[in-house]
């Protein structure tokens, strides 16, 4: 399994280490599943930690050797009415052949979750449902 992690759960996972968004984490550097993310998606979770924690920006810091780096294309397709900023996460996640994308924007992407066939195959769910999907 291939795992994109939204900026969201990034910042989520480097504020709450005893969460499920940490524990994501944690399971993929114990290679249970591949982790990947993109340079936007780490770069708005690094933005919003500084802005609101930054004692927990080092945390982010720390696993992000772990993470893979998904390029960021522009050509890539999407859902119809996704929201433009939500548009790259997408994209970069669908580019990387990402089997799971994690979000808990549930405004934009709510819509989209647990749907792969109208997302192009990709898995869009929140890190419960995919912790509970297992």
């Amino acid at each position: 399994m291939r795992v994109f992690l939204d900026a969201n759960v990034l910042f989520t996972a480097a504020h709450n280490p005893h969460g499920k968004a940490a524990l994501i984490i944690e399971e993929g550097i114990r290679g249970h599943w591949e982790l990947v993310s993109s340079p936007y998606a780490l770069e708005e979770a690094r933005r919003n930690l500084e802005r609101k924690f930054p004692a927990h920006v080092e945390r982010l810091q720390a696993f992000t050797p772990a993470l893979r780096m998904a390029p960021q294309p522009e050509k890539t397709p999407y859902p119809r009415g996704l929201s433009e900023k939500d548009r790259p996460i997408f994209q970069a996640a669908l580019e990387c052949r990402a089997t799971h994308l994690l979000t808990g924007d549930l405004k934009d992407f709510g819509r989209f979750m647990n749907k792969p066939k109208s997302t192009h195959g990709l898995v869009i769910q929140t890190v419960a449902d995919f912790l509970q999907s297992l």
